[in-house]
């Protein structure tokens, strides 16, 4: 080997050194925690973003906002060039909506289970492969066609416990959708209820970093930014509040023997129900 050479290998080697030094003495903040952007909610949690390498269970009744805090969670991850997996345990998760809150979907893997037993355990096997930084686990209702109910989906002790061990083993940020009925164990519980015209609250229920207790409103700009002005992510409108006054309408008698049909008879009652075929050839005899 040449003298030059070995002078420019020597060199590269210094060059990686320095970068790993550098990388080294990176704050533990930046990276330790996911940021969602969403200023409200991030400032709300104790290490100022949600916590890679635990177990962040976001609790709540159906539309109070967790799957599109979980979105939010994802997106940020993908603007940092991440990768991110979502297990879809109700199907539900629409594409569209998905996409206007920043997720890339060529950075998504979106896995769909046919059975509830399947759902842990395909959230272990993606958290425990540390391919990616965030993984959402959807339990807020079973796959369709298994049977069971509108409930969440409850995690057994072994698979909760299975799920932590892997998220801290992975560095991966793992986020639970519950339902009310279906909590989970997760090191960190945030409850979302939705405020009406205000927005979103979100509690911490459950820490192991502290906190517990505060509580946040997250307004529904903030986490819709490509909402309107007078926009709700209900797709109705606000409206500006305004004193209205509606008149007392009369109220019409209605008349006791019930109501008549076309022969002065009481359908039901005083004959059988008429089949739909029945009626239908009897208004066209009338015309």
């Amino acid at each position: 080997m040449s003298s030059g050479t070995a002078e420019k290998m020597a060199a590269t080697v210094e060059q990686l050194r320095e970068q790993i030094r550098k990388l080294q003495a990176a704050p533990r903040k930046y990276l330790a925690t996911l940021r969602t952007g969403v200023e409200a909610f991030d400032a709300l949690l104790p290490a100022g973003g949600l916590p890679l390498g635990q177990v962040v269970e976001l609790w709540g009744e159906a539309a109070s906002g967790r799957t599109s805090l979980g979105l939010r969670a994802v997106a940020s991850a993908h603007r940092e060039g991440r990768l991110c997996a979502y297990v879809d345990g109700p199907w539900e998760l629409y594409p569209p909506a998905a996409m206007a809150a920043g997720v890339d979907p060529s950075r998504l893997l979106l896995v769909r289970p046919k059975t509830a037993e399947q759902l842990a355990w395909s959230a272990v096997q993606l958290v425990r492969s540390g391919a990616f930084a965030c993984v959402v686990l959807d339990l807020t209702r079973a796959p369709p066609g298994t049977g069971k109910g509108e409930g969440g989906v409850r995690l057994s002790p072994a698979e909760g416990k299975r799920l932590m061990e892997a998220a801290v083993r992975g560095g991966t940020l793992l986020l639970l959708l519950t339902a009310p009925e279906a909590p989970a164990d997760g090191m960190m519980r945030l409850r979302t209820e939705a405020r009406g015209d205000e927005g979103l609250s979100v509690e911490v229920v459950r820490s192991r970093q502290g906190g517990i207790g505060s509580r946040a409103l997250v307004p529904w700009r903030e986490l819709y930014p490509e909402l309107g002005e007078w926009e709700t992510p209900w797709g109705g409108e606000l409206l500006p509040a305004e004193d209205v006054t509606v008149p007392e309408l009369a109220r019409e008698q209605a008349p006791r023997e019930g109501h008549r049909g076309i022969m002065g008879q009481r359908p039901g009652r005083d004959v059988p129900m008429p089949s739909l075929r029945a009626s239908l050839d009897a208004g066209s005899a009338l015309h």
